[in-house]
């Protein structure tokens, strides 16, 4: 019973980097974007969720695959922990929480998000 626990804290540890591993590389490309070409600073926001998604997603999938079962609540907690890693992050290096309609929004989106990486990956397996 412990050795299933540490494997499962290991795999959404493992989970929760590769996430974040996609979440940089995309945010560098982002950032290149904004820097040589014509796209406009408004479109930051809606880049940021896109990138979210594919993070969210890719680690939901991950989890799920590796661990073969209950794809649907390990991904809604990759997708909360990395929210809520990003809500930390965010608190630490640039600006206070603010609890509003674009926070819960943005919660929900990671939960959905990770729920359904979950079960598409719990089906690729």
């Amino acid at each position: 019973m412990g050795n299933k626990i540490l494997n499962h804290g290991l795999y959404i540890l493992k989970s929760l980097i590769l996430c974040f591993i996609i979440t940089l590389m995309f945010i560098l490309i982002e950032s290149l974007l904004l820097t040589y070409t014509p796209l406009r600073e408004s479109a930051i926001p809606l880049i940021n969720t896109i990138i979210m998604i594919i993070s969210i997603a890719a680690g939901s999938i991950y989890i799920s695959i590796k661990i073969g079962e209950k794809g649907w609540i390990n991904g809604g907690i990759t997708g909360v922990l990395y929210f809520l890693i990003l809500v930390f992050l965010n608190y630490l290096f640039i600006k206070p929480f603010i609890f509003d309609i674009y926070s819960v929004g943005k919660f929900f989106i990671s939960l959905l998000t990770g729920i359904i990486g979950g079960m598409i990956g719990i089906n690729i397996k």
